[in-house]
């Protein structure tokens, strides 16, 4: 029995009968970027590349770039151009501004090449046969480190796609001279090798996996300037300073204390602080603790001893007695107009 398509199928195939347009429509109608954002190394640095092909690549698509380091396998993140209210782009101006907003000149943002092609499975081969390789040549350099007596701890290796490039991670505590030690290097892989010192947090980028929270070290996922974390944030958000619960995989403290720390500092100015004398609904307390987040103060009633959790709103902070036994007075005000 054959099959008689439907005539309400053969009209809403028709694009004159239909307000929208189908995916396969709209693909046909979009035209090849001229600048593609992407992401490519083992440190995920960012760039931007001009792009002449024909295809009409997605984000995700891997594609093939002569990058400042050489020819590179990357990913595609989007496409930029001047004009964003496609949806399917952004423009410069907010790449621009997420980078200044993600560290500024720190951020690894890099302009100095070009997109090639698109991927080919044949690229995707021959990078696969390449990581491949890198994972065998580790060993080998980590021991080339420790044959050469310099105070060096190999972290990682990396050769890119063209394989004119590889790059060497290592962790050291002082400046070392290791000319001698390139030309080892270098005999030895048969390709330009590029020795490079990092801390402990980039070490962690580049071996970590996972955290404690279950996800990806952000310094791995997505986290491309690492600032300095103090102890004060550290206190100020956690109950305990146990270094097994405020350290990430580095030994450091947690970048993540810094993402609420500016929520922190903002909610802590409005608590009152431990053992200041306040009046709530019940009569005058004394504060015994002030949870910042939920924005409650935990208070000994002078009256008869007992302690309750009143919000921030209820409270208000009894001003000190000076020596005689008044208020202390108030600053004086400037009235002076500009």
């Amino acid at each position: 029995m054959s099959i008689q398509p439907l005539p309400i199928f053969e009209r809403d195939a028709d694009p004159s009968f239909r307000s929208l347009e189908t995916d396969a429509e709209a693909y046909a109608k979009l035209k090849s970027p001229t600048s593609i954002v992407v992401r490519g190394g083992r440190m995920k640095w960012i760039a931007e590349y001009p792009y002449e092909g024909g295809a009409k690549p997605g984000c995700g698509t891997r594609m093939i770039a002569h990058t400042h380091r050489g020819t590179e396998l990357v990913e595609m993140l989007t496409t930029v151009c001047s004009n964003s209210g496609c949806s399917k782009s952004v423009s410069r101006q907010e790449v621009l501004e997420y980078i200044e907003n993600s560290g500024g000149r720190d951020y690894p943002f890099h302009q100095e090449g070009r997109i090639l092609r698109v991927a080919t499975t044949e690229d995707i081969a021959q990078w696969n046969s390449t990581q491949s390789e890198a994972a065998a040549l580790g060993p080998v350099a980590k021991e080339l480190l420790r044959n050469s007596g310099l105070p060096m701890k190999f972290v990682a290796v990396e050769p890119i796609f063209g394989r004119e490039v590889m790059t060497i991670y290592y962790l050291s505590e002082e400046r070392i001279d290791f000319r001698d030690l390139l030309k080892i290097l270098a005999a030895r892989f048969s390709a330009r090798i590029e020795l490079r010192q990092v801390g402990a947090r980039d070490e962690a980028r580049l071996v970590a996996d996972y955290e404690k929270c279950g996800q990806h070290c952000c310094c791995k996922n997505f986290l491309k300037v690492l600032k300095p974390i103090s102890m004060k944030s550290a206190k100020l958000q956690k109950a305990t300073l146990d270094p097994m619960k405020i350290s990430g995989r580095c030994g450091r403290l947690m970048c993540c204390l810094r993402y609420e720390d500016e929520t922190y500092e903002t909610l802590s100015k409005r608590m009152p602080k431990v053992k200041a004398r306040v009046e709530t609904p019940d009569g005058p307390g004394i504060v015994l603790e002030a949870r910042i987040l939920v924005q409650l103060v935990l208070i000994r009633l002078e009256s008869n001893g007992h302690e309750f959790a009143y919000p921030i709103e209820d409270v208000k902070v009894i001003p000190r007695l000076d020596e005689t036994g008044k208020n202390p007075p108030a600053p004086p005000q400037n009235n002076s107009k500009l």
